[in-house]
């Protein structure tokens, strides 16, 4: 019988550091804080070369919206798709770029169980996927 990978390695070994790994990433993910300063008065794009002239997400609804009633009126109105998908986009690059990740406040204790499950579970899942011969 094959082990973990079709080799000859621990099945066992492989579904230990497989259960650490997941334990560890989750506490990880957990630990991060994701906030957003998106709104439809906040400033979305600054173009500098004009003087710095602001594009706020709210601006970026007006074409949507004439897009949206082009599109409705004649389905194959090519301006009609690119300001509607050229609005969707900028609003979803927007809020992509509005997002700040940071670390909640944790010990040293919690940080470090966190990288031994991660990364130790990463290491025992390789090492099951090894033959045992090398």
């Amino acid at each position: 019988m094959k082990g973990a990978g079709g080799t000859s390695g621990g099945i066992g070994t492989f579904f230990i550091g497989l259960v650490m790994m997941i334990g560890g990433f989750y506490l990880l993910l957990n630990a991060i804080s994701v906030t957003s300063n998106f709104g439809f008065s906040r400033q979305l794009y600054r173009l500098s070369s004009m003087g710095g002239y602001s594009i706020t997400s709210g601006m970026v609804m007006i074409p949507f919206i004439f897009g949206i009633g082009l599109v409705f009126y004649n389905s194959r109105s090519i301006i009609g798709w690119i300001l509607t998908l050229g609005a969707i986009t900028a609003l979803v690059f927007g809020v992509i770029s509005s997002i700040h990740f940071s670390f909640r406040s944790m010990t040293a204790f919690d940080l470090i169980v966190i990288l031994v499950l991660a990364v130790g579970g990463i290491g025992l899942v390789l090492k099951s996927l090894k033959a045992v011969g090398d």
